[in-house]
Protein backbone atom coordinates (compact mmCIF):
# COMPACT_ATOMS: atom_id res chain seq x y z
CA UNK A 1 0.00 0.00 0.00
CA UNK A 2 1.54 3.30 -0.69
CA UNK A 3 1.84 6.17 1.92
CA UNK A 4 -1.44 7.82 0.98
CA UNK A 5 -3.24 5.30 1.34
CA UNK A 6 -2.25 4.41 4.23
CA UNK A 7 -2.10 7.18 6.01
CA UNK A 8 -5.57 8.03 5.00
CA UNK A 9 -6.93 4.14 5.87
CA UNK A 10 -4.86 4.89 9.20
CA UNK A 11 -7.40 7.90 9.82
CA UNK A 12 -10.18 5.75 8.70
CA UNK A 13 -12.48 8.27 7.32
CA UNK A 14 -15.95 7.95 7.66
CA UNK A 15 -18.64 9.23 5.39
CA UNK A 16 -21.12 11.42 6.72
CA UNK A 17 -23.46 12.42 3.84
CA UNK A 18 -22.73 11.84 0.38
CA UNK A 19 -25.11 13.79 -2.00
CA UNK A 20 -25.17 16.95 -3.25
CA UNK A 21 -27.34 19.82 -4.57
CA UNK A 22 -29.48 20.75 -7.49
CA UNK A 23 -30.54 24.63 -7.61
CA UNK A 24 -32.39 26.65 -9.77
CA UNK A 25 -32.15 30.30 -10.07
CA UNK A 26 -30.12 32.67 -7.86
CA UNK A 27 -29.29 31.54 -3.58
CA UNK A 28 -26.68 31.82 -1.19
CA UNK A 29 -26.29 28.80 1.12
CA UNK A 30 -24.47 29.28 4.48
CA UNK A 31 -23.02 26.21 6.22
CA UNK A 32 -21.75 26.20 9.86
CA UNK A 33 -18.40 24.91 10.68
CA UNK A 34 -17.99 20.94 10.45
CA UNK A 35 -15.39 18.73 11.90
CA UNK A 36 -13.35 16.42 9.05
CA UNK A 37 -13.16 17.20 5.43
CA UNK A 38 -15.78 18.54 2.93
CA UNK A 39 -14.88 17.63 -0.75
CA UNK A 40 -17.52 19.03 -3.58
CA UNK A 41 -17.19 19.25 -7.29
CA UNK A 42 -19.09 21.76 -9.31
CA UNK A 43 -21.01 19.53 -12.22
CA UNK A 44 -22.92 22.96 -13.90
CA UNK A 45 -23.33 26.37 -13.44
CA UNK A 46 -20.97 28.89 -11.15
CA UNK A 47 -20.34 29.81 -7.81
CA UNK A 48 -18.21 31.02 -5.40
CA UNK A 49 -16.92 29.66 -1.97
CA UNK A 50 -16.82 32.65 1.26
CA UNK A 51 -14.77 31.50 4.07
CA UNK A 52 -15.51 32.52 7.59
CA UNK A 53 -13.19 35.24 8.24
CA UNK A 54 -12.17 35.59 5.00
CA UNK A 55 -12.91 38.55 2.31
CA UNK A 56 -12.14 37.43 -0.94
CA UNK A 57 -14.02 34.46 -2.03
CA UNK A 58 -13.15 31.38 -4.65
CA UNK A 59 -14.58 31.47 -7.92
CA UNK A 60 -16.01 28.00 -9.25
CA UNK A 61 -16.69 26.88 -12.29
CA UNK A 62 -18.30 23.60 -13.90
CA UNK A 63 -15.93 20.79 -13.78
CA UNK A 64 -13.99 22.41 -10.45
CA UNK A 65 -13.47 20.39 -7.21
CA UNK A 66 -12.49 22.28 -3.43
CA UNK A 67 -11.98 20.65 -0.64
CA UNK A 68 -12.81 22.45 2.81
CA UNK A 69 -10.51 20.70 5.66
CA UNK A 70 -10.69 23.07 8.65
CA UNK A 71 -14.26 23.40 9.82
CA UNK A 72 -14.69 26.66 9.27
CA UNK A 73 -18.48 28.21 7.83
CA UNK A 74 -18.62 29.32 4.67
CA UNK A 75 -21.20 30.71 1.85
CA UNK A 76 -21.84 29.09 -1.22
CA UNK A 77 -23.54 31.75 -3.86
CA UNK A 78 -24.55 31.71 -7.37
CA UNK A 79 -25.91 35.59 -6.67
CA UNK A 80 -24.12 38.30 -4.16
CA UNK A 81 -27.45 39.64 -4.45
CA UNK A 82 -29.40 36.49 -2.97
CA UNK A 83 -29.83 36.50 1.20
CA UNK A 84 -28.19 34.26 2.88
CA UNK A 85 -30.10 30.76 3.26
CA UNK A 86 -29.47 28.69 6.34
CA UNK A 87 -27.95 25.21 5.23
CA UNK A 88 -30.43 23.32 7.49
CA UNK A 89 -33.21 25.66 6.86
CA UNK A 90 -32.60 24.36 3.41
CA UNK A 91 -32.54 21.00 4.13
CA UNK A 92 -35.24 20.57 6.06
CA UNK A 93 -37.47 22.48 3.46
CA UNK A 94 -36.18 21.33 0.61
CA UNK A 95 -37.72 18.36 -2.31
CA UNK A 96 -35.27 15.45 -2.37
CA UNK A 97 -34.01 13.58 -5.77
CA UNK A 98 -32.74 10.89 -4.75
CA UNK A 99 -29.66 12.28 -2.51
CA UNK A 100 -29.50 15.45 -4.30
CA UNK A 101 -31.15 18.69 -2.44
CA UNK A 102 -33.19 19.87 -5.10
CA UNK A 103 -34.35 23.55 -4.43
CA UNK A 104 -36.68 25.96 -6.55
CA UNK A 105 -37.08 24.26 -9.78
CA UNK A 106 -33.61 22.55 -10.31
CA UNK A 107 -30.80 22.98 -12.82
CA UNK A 108 -28.96 25.69 -13.06
CA UNK A 109 -26.64 24.79 -10.28
CA UNK A 110 -25.36 21.13 -9.66
CA UNK A 111 -22.84 20.00 -6.62
CA UNK A 112 -21.68 16.42 -5.84
CA UNK A 113 -19.52 15.71 -3.06
CA UNK A 114 -19.06 14.07 0.53
CA UNK A 115 -18.70 14.94 4.15
CA UNK A 116 -16.16 13.29 5.86
CA UNK A 117 -15.00 12.18 9.66
CA UNK A 118 -12.39 10.67 10.65
CA UNK A 119 -12.35 8.23 13.07
CA UNK A 120 -8.76 7.76 13.74
CA UNK A 121 -7.21 9.72 16.04
CA UNK A 122 -4.46 12.38 15.27
CA UNK A 123 -6.14 13.60 12.04
CA UNK A 124 -4.47 16.40 12.31
CA UNK A 125 -1.39 15.34 10.50
CA UNK A 126 -3.18 15.15 7.53
CA UNK A 127 -5.42 18.28 8.09
CA UNK A 128 -2.39 20.83 9.26
CA UNK A 129 -0.75 20.21 6.22
CA UNK A 130 -3.77 21.47 3.79
CA UNK A 131 -4.92 25.40 3.90
CA UNK A 132 -8.55 26.52 4.60
CA UNK A 133 -9.56 25.79 1.06
CA UNK A 134 -8.29 23.46 -1.44
CA UNK A 135 -9.75 24.74 -4.76
CA UNK A 136 -9.15 22.33 -8.10
CA UNK A 137 -9.48 23.62 -11.22
CA UNK A 138 -6.15 22.12 -13.17
CA UNK A 139 -7.18 19.89 -16.22
CA UNK A 140 -4.44 18.00 -15.28
CA UNK A 141 -5.78 14.14 -14.50
CA UNK A 142 -9.55 15.53 -14.27
CA UNK A 143 -10.92 13.02 -16.60
CA UNK A 144 -10.79 10.35 -13.78
CA UNK A 145 -12.31 12.57 -11.29
CA UNK A 146 -14.99 13.40 -13.67
CA UNK A 147 -16.04 10.10 -14.30
CA UNK A 148 -16.10 9.54 -10.57
CA UNK A 149 -18.66 12.61 -10.46
CA UNK A 150 -21.01 11.93 -13.50
CA UNK A 151 -21.16 8.38 -11.77
CA UNK A 152 -22.00 9.58 -8.48
CA UNK A 153 -24.50 12.07 -10.01
CA UNK A 154 -26.19 9.37 -11.25
CA UNK A 155 -26.40 6.99 -8.28
CA UNK A 156 -27.94 9.93 -6.53
CA UNK A 157 -30.08 11.19 -9.10
CA UNK A 158 -31.64 8.46 -10.30
CA UNK A 159 -30.94 5.62 -7.09
CA UNK A 160 -31.33 1.86 -7.33
CA UNK A 161 -30.63 -0.79 -4.94
CA UNK A 162 -27.03 -0.31 -3.59
CA UNK A 163 -26.64 3.74 -4.79
CA UNK A 164 -26.17 4.72 -0.70
CA UNK A 165 -23.34 2.68 -0.68
CA UNK A 166 -22.06 3.36 -4.32
CA UNK A 167 -22.40 7.24 -3.54
CA UNK A 168 -20.54 6.52 0.00
CA UNK A 169 -17.34 4.81 -2.24
CA UNK A 170 -17.02 7.12 -4.52
CA UNK A 171 -17.17 9.88 -2.25
CA UNK A 172 -13.95 8.45 -1.13
CA UNK A 173 -12.63 7.48 -4.48
CA UNK A 174 -13.45 11.56 -5.29
CA UNK A 175 -11.58 12.50 -1.95
CA UNK A 176 -8.34 10.59 -2.63
CA UNK A 177 -8.24 11.68 -6.40
CA UNK A 178 -8.89 15.50 -5.01
CA UNK A 179 -5.53 15.27 -2.70
CA UNK A 180 -3.58 13.11 -5.74
CA UNK A 181 -4.48 16.17 -8.06
CA UNK A 182 -4.16 18.93 -5.16
CA UNK A 183 -0.37 17.15 -4.88
CA UNK A 184 0.53 17.18 -8.54
CA UNK A 185 -0.23 20.83 -8.70
CA UNK A 186 1.47 22.29 -5.72
CA UNK A 187 4.43 19.79 -5.15
CA UNK A 188 6.82 22.38 -5.73
CA UNK A 189 5.82 25.10 -3.19
CA UNK A 190 4.55 23.40 -0.04
CA UNK A 191 6.43 21.94 2.90
CA UNK A 192 5.53 18.66 4.69
CA UNK A 193 4.93 14.98 4.20
CA UNK A 194 1.69 14.96 2.28
CA UNK A 195 3.69 16.87 -0.29
CA UNK A 196 6.98 15.01 -0.27
CA UNK A 197 5.05 11.66 -1.23
CA UNK A 198 4.88 13.74 -4.85
CA UNK A 199 9.04 14.34 -5.03
CA UNK A 200 10.34 11.22 -7.22
CA UNK A 201 13.11 11.02 -4.33
CA UNK A 202 12.18 11.94 -1.26
CA UNK A 203 8.69 10.08 -2.26
CA UNK A 204 10.87 6.97 -2.59
CA UNK A 205 12.43 6.78 0.86
CA UNK A 206 8.90 7.42 2.76
CA UNK A 207 7.46 4.48 0.58
CA UNK A 208 10.47 2.70 2.17
CA UNK A 209 9.62 3.27 5.82
CA UNK A 210 6.11 2.66 5.34
CA UNK A 211 6.65 -0.84 3.40
CA UNK A 212 8.33 -1.88 6.50
CA UNK A 213 8.39 0.43 9.54
CA UNK A 214 10.32 -1.98 12.05
CA UNK A 215 13.14 -2.15 9.88
CA UNK A 216 16.30 -0.60 11.74
CA UNK A 217 16.57 1.97 9.19
CA UNK A 218 19.54 4.91 9.18
CA UNK A 219 19.38 7.99 7.09
CA UNK A 220 22.20 6.19 4.61
CA UNK A 221 19.92 3.54 4.43
CA UNK A 222 17.15 6.16 3.14
CA UNK A 223 19.56 8.25 0.91
CA UNK A 224 20.21 5.34 -1.02
CA UNK A 225 16.58 4.75 -2.20
CA UNK A 226 16.37 8.26 -3.10
CA UNK A 227 19.46 8.02 -4.59
CA UNK A 228 21.33 10.63 -3.07
CA UNK A 229 24.65 11.41 -0.81
CA UNK A 230 23.40 11.38 3.03
CA UNK A 231 23.91 15.04 3.63
CA UNK A 232 22.26 15.73 0.54
CA UNK A 233 19.40 13.75 1.11
CA UNK A 234 19.17 14.68 4.96
CA UNK A 235 19.33 18.13 4.23
CA UNK A 236 16.55 17.65 0.96
CA UNK A 237 13.99 15.37 3.16
CA UNK A 238 14.50 18.37 6.00
CA UNK A 239 13.16 20.81 3.35
CA UNK A 240 10.28 18.84 2.09
CA UNK A 241 9.01 17.51 4.72
CA UNK A 242 9.86 20.02 7.67
CA UNK A 243 11.32 17.40 10.03
CA UNK A 244 14.58 15.18 9.93
CA UNK A 245 14.44 11.71 8.26
CA UNK A 246 14.77 9.68 11.35
CA UNK A 247 11.46 12.29 13.12
CA UNK A 248 9.84 11.14 10.27
CA UNK A 249 10.47 7.39 10.76
CA UNK A 250 9.71 7.86 14.70
CA UNK A 251 6.40 9.52 14.14
CA UNK A 252 5.36 7.21 11.64
CA UNK A 253 5.60 4.09 14.20
CA UNK A 254 4.01 6.47 16.88
CA UNK A 255 0.99 6.55 14.90
CA UNK A 256 1.32 2.75 14.16
CA UNK A 257 1.13 2.12 17.62
CA UNK A 258 -1.55 4.08 18.56
CA UNK A 259 -3.49 2.19 16.08
CA UNK A 260 -2.58 -0.87 17.44
CA UNK A 261 -3.10 0.01 21.17
CA UNK A 262 -6.71 0.96 19.92
CA UNK A 263 -7.69 -1.46 17.72
CA UNK A 264 -5.61 -5.23 18.48
CA UNK A 265 -5.31 -6.84 22.09
CA UNK A 266 -1.43 -7.06 21.51
CA UNK A 267 1.02 -6.52 24.54
CA UNK A 268 3.03 -3.27 24.53
CA UNK A 269 5.93 -5.29 24.36
CA UNK A 270 4.69 -7.12 21.13
CA UNK A 271 3.62 -3.61 19.37
CA UNK A 272 7.30 -2.37 20.40
CA UNK A 273 8.94 -5.04 18.44
CA UNK A 274 6.54 -4.51 15.43
CA UNK A 275 7.49 -1.24 15.30
CA UNK A 276 11.03 -1.27 15.25
CA UNK A 277 12.01 -1.22 19.22
CA UNK A 278 14.08 -4.32 20.72
CA UNK A 279 12.70 -3.02 24.34
CA UNK A 280 9.36 -2.26 25.60
CA UNK A 281 11.55 0.60 27.88
CA UNK A 282 12.98 2.34 24.62
CA UNK A 283 9.61 1.88 22.99
CA UNK A 284 7.63 3.70 25.74
CA UNK A 285 10.49 6.50 25.93
CA UNK A 286 9.75 7.27 22.32
CA UNK A 287 6.07 7.04 22.56
CA UNK A 288 5.65 9.70 25.55
CA UNK A 289 8.22 11.66 23.58
CA UNK A 290 6.54 12.11 20.53
CA UNK A 291 2.57 11.53 21.97
CA UNK A 292 3.10 13.06 25.19
CA UNK A 293 1.97 9.86 27.24
CA UNK A 294 3.15 6.67 27.87
CA UNK A 295 1.67 3.55 26.00
CA UNK A 296 -0.12 2.30 29.15
CA UNK A 297 -1.72 5.75 29.70
CA UNK A 298 -3.00 6.25 26.05
CA UNK A 299 -4.28 2.39 26.26
CA UNK A 300 -6.60 3.75 28.84
CA UNK A 301 -7.89 6.93 26.95
CA UNK A 302 -9.23 4.26 24.09
CA UNK A 303 -12.85 4.49 23.70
Amino acid sequence: MDPLSEILSLLKPTTYIAGGFDIGGPIAIQFPKHEGIKCYALIKGEAEILLEGDTKSVQLSAGDCFILPTGRSFLMRNDTDSVPIDAYELISTRKRAGEILTWNGSGDTIMVGGYFHFSGRHSEILLQQLPPIVHLKSENDKEALRWSLGLMRQELSEPKPGSTLIAQHLAHLILVQALRLYLTENQNQKTGWLFALAHPQIGAAIQAVHSNPGHPWSIKELATYANMSRSTFAAQFKVAVGQSPMDYVTQWRMLLATDQLKQSKNSIADIAIQVGYESESAFSTAFKRIMGCSPRQYNKQKT
